[in-house]
């Protein structure tokens, strides 16, 4: 390759439209040329994701993001040299959206066309930006997924743990329904925490001494259900739970990190958006990557980023017959302690 190569990239595996376009170096340095995200709004009034009307905001949305993609990165359609879309993990008819108008994309304009697992999207949206080498741990954490990954060399992933429940993000948006704060749960217990005293109330930390690195929030869902009833604020409670939830997160990632000898951890995802996550992990004296601005949600440009990798490794193109999937792991092998 003696010339750079643009790649763009479609996400649609929940409720976030995102289309991005990324340009691969000869030398194999990627940067994000742009990245648009429509983000719906339609399910606030339920407090979680519709799967049938996020699918239809997905059709009506994802020509104007293509196009604003576009016009951010300075480019036409024709200069595309490959296009990627998440096949999965996610809610079927969404991610359909994305991976059937990818397919058609990529076979108008005669350029390769690859698949994409959401959750490796997620990881390269701070590995590839930071330019990481491996072996590292991965924190992938968000509204749908929290999943800890051992990335010994590229492109292999060992799962080190998993939620045996709730997602991460999952649990604050619970939470935060429960409180009164509205919808999505992260960035408004996020600030309803500022306002409320993390003490006042007594979460225990969940899976107290388990022998591996595995996650749940059931426990905590629980304890912030009792501590409702029992007349907590909406802002102690969201203080105190997100107080609860970095810590488990925080800790259970360390300890992976020390029993496997990794220094450098990737944390991404929705979640690692949040400040207490982030200054948490910037204590425990690791080597914490997180994705760059606007690549933490669900978007386009990770999706890309994760074609740039195929790309350079010259493996084969995804075969148009590719089909959406719900559930499908990234890593076959659970490596516990």
């Amino acid at each position: 390759m003696t010339e750079p190569r643009r790649i763009l990239g479609i996400d649609t595996s929940c409720d976030d439209t995102g289309v991005g376009i990324v340009e691969l170096a000869p030398g194999g340095r990627v940067r994000v040329l742009a990245n648009r995200i429509w983000s719906q709004t339609v399910h606030a009034q339920y407090g979680g994701v519709m799967p049938e009307l996020a699918s239809r905001e997905h059709v009506e949305r994802i020509d104007d993001i293509l196009q604003d993609a576009l016009r951010e990165a300075g480019l036409e359609l024709a200069d595309l040299h490959a296009v990627a879309a998440t096949s999965g993990p996610g809610l079927v008819g969404a991610l359909l959206v994305g991976l059937m108008y990818g397919k058609g994309l990529a076979q108008a304009l005669g350029v390769p066309f690859y698949s994409a697992h959401h959750l490796e999207g997620h990881i390269f949206a701070a590995a590839s930006e930071a330019n990481l080498q491996t072996p590292y741990l991965a924190l992938v954490v968000s509204g749908g997924h929290t999943h800890l990954f051992d990335v010994p060399a590229p492109g292999s992933y060992e799962l080190v743990g998993a939620t045996k429940d709730d997602a991460a993000g999952e649990a604050f948006d619970k939470i935060a329904r429960l409180a009164g704060l509205g919808y999505p749960g992260g960035p408004a217990i996020s600030a309803a925490a500022l306002r409320g005293d993390p003490h006042s109330v007594p979460f225990k930390e969940p899976l107290q001494g388990q022998k591996g690195f595995d996650f749940s929030f059931s426990g905590l869902k629980t304890a912030a259900l009792l501590a409702h009833r029992a007349g907590a604020t909406p802002e102690n409670l969201a203080a105190s739970f997100q107080q609860a939830a970095v810590k488990f997160l925080v800790k259970t990632t360390v300890r992976a990190a020390e029993h496997l000898g990794r220094r450098t951890v990737v944390v991404s995802g929705g979640v690692a958006a949040n400040a207490a996550l982030r200054e948490a992990f910037g204590k425990t004296g690791l080597n914490v990557v997180f994705p760059g601005k606007g690549l933490n949600t669900d978007n386009g440009a990770m999706i890309a980023l994760a074609g740039a990798a195929a790309l350079q490794k010259n493996r084969e193109p995804s075969p148009l017959t590719v089909g959406a999937e719900a559930y499908v792991p990234l890593a076959n092998t659970s490596k516990t302690g």
